[in-house]
């Protein structure tokens, strides 16, 4: 396809999000749409729930989408004839038979089209003070693991939720990388644990995230590329960054296909510059001396449209 003035265009990469809607703030699609669509990619969403906000505040109301309804809305694209996608995304999920559907759908539209991406965040939990505890129903284990895993080419678990996924505790960076392997080989060709406890080389003040990236060649021999990134942890609690990871690291894989260092860096950086500019911004909206509160840690996305378009590279990831 050839652009107005004569410059040829990119194709045109459509991105199917089944995730959270929130009317006010930015977690689920709200988080994933606008970087996906700043940074070029056509991105048609299902709103798993509508919700007033997001759970963390003290009060929250709305509506949740079940399998059939979810069923529904493709029958209709199919319907038309436009359910072909070059990439999925999902994320936090809460009902086992909607996350079967899920599958069902990802299924078939890999039929449509064999190159389609799928992108999965399993939710499942995550660390406090170096306890693990689930936050959503037990049995969505056995679904991720059995069936969503399987059928996903990139994962973004924290470490919590890559041991769920393989049985495996996580001690050391050595352990982390064979607990990479073993999610490789259920399916996904890469695999990045956002968050970890492991220790950071840099120091305590530095979280870790691994990345790993196993492409098989025509002559079947095995490549894999492993990195680590350590990014400056920020003292607050945010809601909606797995969301806005997941989706930007599909974007800057998408444009690095084989180099997933630049990918987690372009991705991290980015991350970094939305955390920084949103506490800051929080702290000035409490006040001084006080705590801000769930509505003022609200992601500062539209202001950040800048550094997620082009970031500049403030986190660097070490090739392992």
């Amino acid at each position: 396809r050839v652009g107005a003035r004569g410059a040829a265009m990119e194709p045109e990469c459509r991105v199917l999000s089944i995730q959270s809607h929130v009317v006010r703030g930015y977690v689920g699609n709200k988080a994933a749409t606008f970087p996906l669509q700043v940074l070029g990619f056509e991105v048609d969403t299902v709103n798993s729930v509508q919700f007033s906000n997001h759970t963390g505040y003290a009060h929250w109301k709305g509506q949740v989408l079940n399998s059939d309804e979810l069923h529904e809305l493709y029958e209709g694209l199919k319907l038309n004839k436009v359910n072909r996608y070059d990439y999925v995304l999902t994320g936090y999920t809460r009902d086992t038979s909607f996350l079967a559907m899920v599958v069902d759908i990802v299924q078939e539209l890999k039929q449509q089209n064999p190159n389609l991406v799928y992108v999965c965040d399993p939710v499942m939990g995550d660390k406090w003070n170096g306890e693990g505890s689930m936050y959503v129903p037990k049995d969505l284990l056995p679904v991720y693991r059995d069936k969503v895993v399987p059928v996903a080419d990139i994962i973004t678990p924290n470490q919590f939720e890559a041991e769920l996924l393989t049985g495996r505790k996580i001690y050391t960076e050595k352990d982390a990388l064979e607990v990479m392997d073993m999610l490789h080989a259920m399916g996904p060709e890469t695999v990045v644990i956002t968050s970890s406890d492991l220790q950071a080389p840099l120091g305590n003040d530095y979280l870790i995230a691994l990345g790993s990236h196993r492409k098989t060649k025509a002559d079947g021999t095995r490549i894999t590329q492993r990195i680590r990134v350590e990014s400056p942890k920020v003292d607050a609690v945010f809601v909606g960054t797995g969301d806005l990871f997941a989706a930007m690291l599909l974007a800057w894989t998408h444009k690095h296909p084989n180099n997933l260092k630049v990918a987690c860096e372009k991705t991290v950086s980015a991350m970094q510059h939305v955390l920084q500019r949103t506490i800051k911004s929080a702290k000035v909206q409490a006040g001084e001396g006080n705590k801000p509160n769930s509505a003022h840690l609200e992601l500062r996305m539209v202001q950040s449209k800048k550094d997620i378009e082009n970031p500049e590279i403030i986190v660097k990831a070490t090739v392992l």
